[in-house]
């Protein structure tokens, strides 16, 4: 099964902004942003759409799928 991987922590270096901001302005805890950033949860679309519109970006620069090891 592929897993999701994500720019938002680069992001938000780049844009010198800390987790708890990004969740302000995307209304979600700053967990969810951790946890976003760590691999441990898939965000809804709608949530992705609101992260990737914080940093200017299409949804597909912040996020996409590669396969897990054994995955063919």
């Amino acid at each position: 099964m592929p897993r999701l991987k994500t720019r938002i922590h680069e992001l938000r270096k780049d844009n010198k902004m800390q987790q708890a901001e990004l969740a302000k302005l995307v209304g979600v805890r700053r967990e969810t942003i951790g946890n976003l950033e760590n691999g441990k949860y898939n965000p809804s679309l709608k949530l992705s759409m609101d992260i990737a519109k914080v940093f200017d970006k299409r949804v597909e620069e912040v996020f996409w799928f590669e396969p897990d090891e054994g995955d063919k």
